[in-house]
């Protein structure tokens, strides 16, 4: 049995190949071919040299979904809703991220106001049926949407969630006479309350749907015609993995997709490192992702919000995503001043086409790949294991502009970006810490993507966590962490009720019907037998008046009681918000159901000793602009030839295909059993 990862980033596409039989695990990378992302996986696949027809499993992640909405690239879009309601999406929330920003933007809606429709019909948030749905007013509606060529439909009635039959019924219609047309019902993707989310949430998927579907299907004739018969899964925003026919009906929960596996990696690092606590931050070529770990447990949340900004609320999407903090800031980002004449790099990136100026393809413009370069981090002959030959002149050129608007010398200049796209990520990893009150020093950092070694020392230090930990391929980091991630489905229904009215059987039969989707799921989707998976259960609770809710997690139902969950929401709370209301009235919301299945993963090994020492490690010395700390002559390493136990005192540059690893002065790195790097 062999598997296959690939993850899709901005610049890059990352492969990970693991075989069962001989525990070989073989990485390779390619630049991204934006016009036909199937091409970059082929690419790469040809670059390892590996032999498809084996493989049994593949998995995929990627940016498909976020860069169609992000780049306004989704496809036509209708929404069907409950008549009166026609304009949700634009009343939208009247909460501002940032309550006196007078710079505040109110989100354009996806779907112009021509293209929202109403139906007469009327469910009570009990689930009772208040008007009965008019089919026949769906007549005109398709006539309008088969005349503007509207190519997904989206429907999404009121109080859904508690009882779905209407837009069932709809939906039915519709589909049947809009063949070709992807329609998408609100209690389809989520049965979790909250009129303009679902409705947001519904729209997006519809938006994105019809360039998911003929993508996965070119990318499933291109695996086939490979000989790659085994099972196709795609990476999750949740951690999980599903099916390429699960995922074409319900491509938004794919938003986050290869993030989150760099996230599940990074949780099993901890494990690996007996390191509960990780404050985990990858580097790509066009963004910097951060996310936090406590007590070995990923964060996921419902709450996600897609450009949310101090100025934009954003769009909500109401699908379990892993809570990640993500900023344009990556090593393809270009420095450029605003109209103040401040320095500013990102969010737009210069991508995989052209590149930073320094590949040499005809970029232009500066970016932080070249600042790094610059300074002597990166070695020409060397970068992306001397598959591309870096181009000086072209990145003096390029950063020439920023020495020009800064009145200093291009090296100088090339501090300054770096200094600046490190100010970018610390104030994002303070975000998912400090701000949340989390104590950077009880957590180390665990750094992943082609350029988070290189910042992370520096960001580390800053912070003030305990270690930083580079983890062995860290430029496959997403595409590895794939490989050890197993399926997984979320289930939610909300049920609002007073604590007084609620039984443990009430609770246990609502949970009942939970675990019966996700058997029905596994089934259908997975080949699974209920053996085969696992379950873990959540409840939200509120205060009466609150706006929120407080998710309390429950590992067994065995010798729940209603008052024990009521103790506990109690406990969570003051932990959250540093108070409880213990005379308060308190509401049951949601209920909530994690099933994951249990499949083999590959299991990392420890490092192979053989051949390895210091002294044929070490490549000799490079001089390297640290900034604060100077331009300093570094001793260069191949992390390759590091052997477990090695101990190097910082400056020192540690060199892999995949990225560039810099240890500081006053730092002093080690090399563990597994072959990770532990900077001090």
């Amino acid at each position: 049995m062999a598997r296959l990862a690939c993850d899709i980033g901005g610049t890059f596409t990352d492969l990970a190949f693991f075989d069962d039989a001989s525990g070989a695990l073989v990485v390779e990378k390619s630049l991204t071919t934006p016009r036909d992302l199937t091409r970059g996986i082929e690419d790469a696949i040809g670059l390892a040299g590996i032999k498809t027809a084996g493989i049994s499993y593949f998995v995929h992640g990627g940016t498909t979904v976020i860069n169609a909405i992000t780049e306004r690239k989704g496809v036509k879009t209708a929404l069907i809703t409950t008549k009166g309601f026609r304009d949700v999406l634009e009343i939208a929330r009247g909460n501002r991220p940032d309550l006196y920003n007078l710079r505040f933007e109110k989100p354009t809606p996806f779907v112009p106001r021509y293209l929202r429709f109403e139906v007469r019909e009327r469910i009570g948030p009990n689930g009772a049926t208040i008007e009965p749905i008019v089919l026949a007013d769906l007549d005109a509606i398709i006539a309008r949407c088969k005349a503007e060529k509207v190519e997904a439909v989206a429907i999404q009635f009121l109080h859904s969630y508690a009882a779905p039959a209407h837009e069932q019924e709809a939906a039915a219609y519709v589909r049947e006479r809009l063949p070709g047309v992807p329609v998408t019902a609100s209690h389809e993707i989520t049965r979790e309350w909250r009129e303009y989310e679902r409705a947001n949430t519904a729209v997006l998927n519809a938006y994105v749907q019809p360039i998911v579907l003929r993508y996965f299907d070119t990318l499933e004739r291109s695996l086939r015609g490979r000989g790659i018969d085994g099972s196709l899964a795609v990476m999750q925003s949740n951690g999980g993995t599903t099916s390429f026919a699960w995922a074409k009906e319900h491509p938004i929960t794919l938003v986050e997709s290869g993030p989150s596996a760099g996230v599940n990696a990074a949780a099993l690092i901890a494990r690996l490192t007996s390191e509960p606590n990780v404050i985990y931050l990858d580097i790509g070529g066009t963004t910097a992702k951060c996310s936090l770990i406590e007590d070995g447990h990923i964060k996921v949340t419902t709450e996600y919000k897609l450009e949310w900004s101090r100025t934009n609320p954003g769009y909500p999407v109401k699908v379990p995503v892993v809570d990640i903090v993500e900023i344009g800031t990556g090593g393809g980002s270009i420095a450029w001043f605003d109209r103040s004449g401040a320095l500013k790099v990102g969010p737009v990136s210069a991508g995989a086409e052209p590149g930073p100026a320094c590949y040499g393809r005809g970029g232009t413009e500066p970016t932080v790949t070249d600042a790094k370069f610059l300074t002597g981090a990166l070695d020409p002959d060397y970068f992306a294991g001397g598959r591309i030959k870096l181009d000086r002149v072209a990145a003096q050129k390029a950063m020439q502009k920023i020495a020009d608007g800064l009145g200093c010398s291009v090296e100088e200049a090339a501090v300054a970006v770096i200094r600046v796209a490190d100010a970018d990520m610390i104030n994002a990893l303070k975000l998912v810490s400090i701000q949340r009150g989390h104590d950077p020093r009880d957590f180390v950092l665990v750094v992943g993507g082609g350029g988070g070694p290189m910042h992370g020392a520096a960001l580390g230090r800053e912070l003030g966590v305990r270690a930083t930990i580079v983890p062995r391929y860290p430029g496959y980091f997403s595409a590895w962490g794939m490989l050890v991630t197993e399926p997984r489905r979320d289930f939610v229904q909300t049920a609002l009720t007073r604590a007084g009215d609620m039984t443990i059987g009430r609770i246990r039969s609502l949970f009942d019907e939970l675990v019966k989707e996700a058997e029905a799921y596994f089934r259908a989707d997975e080949g699974l037998k209920p053996t085969d998976h696992r379950y873990v259960f959540g409840i939200d609770l509120r205060y009466l008046g609150q706006e929120h809710w407080v998710t309390v997690p429950m590992p067994t139902l065995e010798g729940a009681s209603v008052e024990g969950i009521l103790a506990d929401f109690h406990a969570a709370h003051e932990r959250a918000f540093s108070f409880k209301l213990d005379d308060t009235p308190v509401e049951f919301v949601n209920f909530r159901l994690t099933a994951m299945a249990t499949i083999a993963t590959p299991a990392l090994t420890p490092l192979d000793e053989a051949g390895r020492s210091l002294k044929s490690a070490h490549k000799g010395t490079r001089k390297v602009d640290l900034g604060d700390d100077g331009r300093i002559e570094a001793a260069v390493y191949a992390r390759d030839e590091l052997p477990a136990g090695a101990t190097l005192d910082g400056p020192a540059i540690i060199e892999e295909a995949s990225s560039t690893t810099i240890v500081h002065p006053g730092q002093r790195v080690t090399v563990d059993k597994l072959g990770f790097l532990r900077i001090r």
